[in-house]
């Protein structure tokens, strides 16, 4: 094994998609606590983006290479891991690599059944939507849930963890075609926002429960709107404006609660602990059929630039993968 790697620089710090550019790099080292992954397969998510752009720099003790989750084999174990492993984990950063490190505790074993590949599109988005459609949006059996951009990496996930949960899901999306998409994958009802208003929509099917945003400000009103006595508004992004204005009286009458959070920052042993529950919750939901991740495309990780452009073009459905 070789002491240097293949991994992804941002030429200049940041900038376009093709600032992304092959680089040679130290192989890491895997500290206390920590195994070494040979990387197969990488997830390209949104945050990536953000983060190339230079506006959402890596935690404190992070890789400033990019990629939030990867899947591989064990090169160097630790607690329940040991070399020749098959693993997908959460990362900090480092995913766009020949080799990363992890929290032992962060990793989760490679369901049956499923490639490199597929596992590499499970971290980043089953933990996103875990922490904040079940754990903030507290959505439970029967409850309706409302995914905006439904056919996104995040949406694709959101819609079979909800369906598996048993609740209804009502997703939107731009265009006919995403709209037709949406409902292929399991949305009861989805939403033209293009030429449908999805507020008026929902309201006619009894309302929702939670609301799923990563659009912020320029659908808050609606999603209000649409929301039942008891609703929660969960945002985890701000695509479309980052700052509400808050009809407080609304809020009040309709006992709402408006919430959101970000993963990457969450604090190691807080990671460990939605590891945990996903895998007791979610992984037998993947075991029963009714999770497995969309990939629209993928590139080879040399190809980051590629895959960057791809994801910022909007037209993708599931999630974008490097393959190392």
């Amino acid at each position: 094994m070789s002491d240097t790697m293949t991994a992804i620089a941002i030429e200049g710090g940041k900038g376009p998609a093709d600032a992304l550019v092959p680089t040679t790099l130290e192989r890491p080292v895997p500290g206390p606590g920590e195994i070494l992954i040979k990387v197969a397969a990488a997830g390209v998510n949104r945050p990536d983006l953000i983060q190339r752009l230079g506006y959402y720099p890596p935690p404190p003790g992070a890789p400033v290479t990019l990629g939030l989750e990867v899947a591989g084999e064990v090169v160097t174990g630790f607690g329940r891991w040991k070399a020749g492993d098959k693993v997908c984990a959460l990362l900090g950063g480092g995913g766009y690599a020949q080799y990363a490190v992890v929290d032992a505790r962060h990793a989760l074993p490679v369901p049956e059944g499923f490639d490199f590949i597929h596992a590499a599109a499970l971290p980043e988005t089953v933990f996103t939507v875990y922490a904040n459609v079940f754990e903030h949006g507290a959505l439970k059996v029967g409850e309706t849930l409302l995914i905006h951009g439904g056919t996104s990496g995040i949406g694709t996930t959101a819609i079979a963890m909800a369906k598996a949960a048993g609740a209804r899901v009502i997703a939107t999306g731009r265009g006919a075609d995403k709209k037709a998409k949406a409902l292929e994958l399991g949305a009861d009802i989805a939403v033209d926002t293009k030429t449908e208003d999805f507020a008026e929509i929902a309201r006619a099917a009894g309302g929702v429960d939670v609301v799923l945003d990563m659009v912020g400000a320029s659908y808050f009103d609606k999603n209000l709107h649409a929301l039942n006595i008891g609703g929660r508004i969960v945002y985890i992004a701000a695509l479309a404006g980052p700052v509400l204005e808050v009809p407080i009286m609304q809020i009040m009458q309709k006992r709402a609660t408006i919430t959101g959070s970000t993963l990457r920052p969450r604090s190691a042993d807080e990671k460990a602990r939605l590891a945990a529950e996903i895998e007791r919750v979610v992984w037998p939901w993947i075991a029963a059929g009714k999770l497995r991740p969309i990939i629209d495309a993928t590139f080879p990780l040399e190809e980051a630039a590629k895959a960057h452009a791809h994801l910022e073009a909007g037209e993708h459905v599931g999630k974008v993968v490097l393959v190392a």
